[in-house]
């Protein structure tokens, strides 16, 4: 079993781990917001580069099993020391406010503001047990301004061959 990348925001570094080709499990909550229990699982792929010589990086995330693709823009900035991370899909073209956040020991929480079925909602994107060749990300939404939490998508990152 890999051992643990410890990330303690190291800032523009933080998300290198992500860097290259990776396998994908997606669990998604099949209904949000109304006490749903079933899942739907599938699996894809994705890869994440560098762009803007190092102060962000783009990780494209093709679903076939939905009939969709995603992309993940990350932004850092070095005066804030916070990540911007901006979601995309193909479904409505639409680039999606940021969540915003950073690392600390070891765990990624980023928050922001969007509206699901018509209900604004809290949103946290977290990203956890990392090592060189796994990670896991996860999506929250809170309807009660972060007092709670449902967990409604989740990601489990295997490295690819090369």
């Amino acid at each position: 079993m890999p051992a643990t990348i410890r990330i303690t925001s190291r800032g523009i570094h933080d998300f290198d781990f992500l860097l290259g080709r990776w396998n994908v499990r997606h669990s998604r909550l099949r209904r949000r917001l109304v006490s749903d229990t079933a899942w739907d699982d599938d699996e894809g792929t994705a890869t994440c580069e560098t762009i803007l010589d190092g102060v962000g990086n783009i990780e494209r995330l093709p679903m076939p099993a939905r009939g969709y693709s995603g992309t993940t823009l990350r932004l850092y900035d070095p005066v804030a020391k916070e990540w911007s991370l901006y979601w995309a899909d193909s479904r409505t073209g639409r680039l999606c406010s940021p969540v915003v956040g950073r690392f600390r020991n070891g765990v990624g929480d980023f928050y922001g503001e969007d509206v699901e079925g018509g209900q604004p909602v809290r949103v946290r994107f977290t990203w956890s047990h990392v090592t060189a060749a796994s990670a896991r990300w996860s999506q929250a939404f809170s309807t009660d301004g972060g007092a709670s939490w449902e967990t409604n998508w989740t990601m489990e990152f295997t490295r690819a061959a090369e």
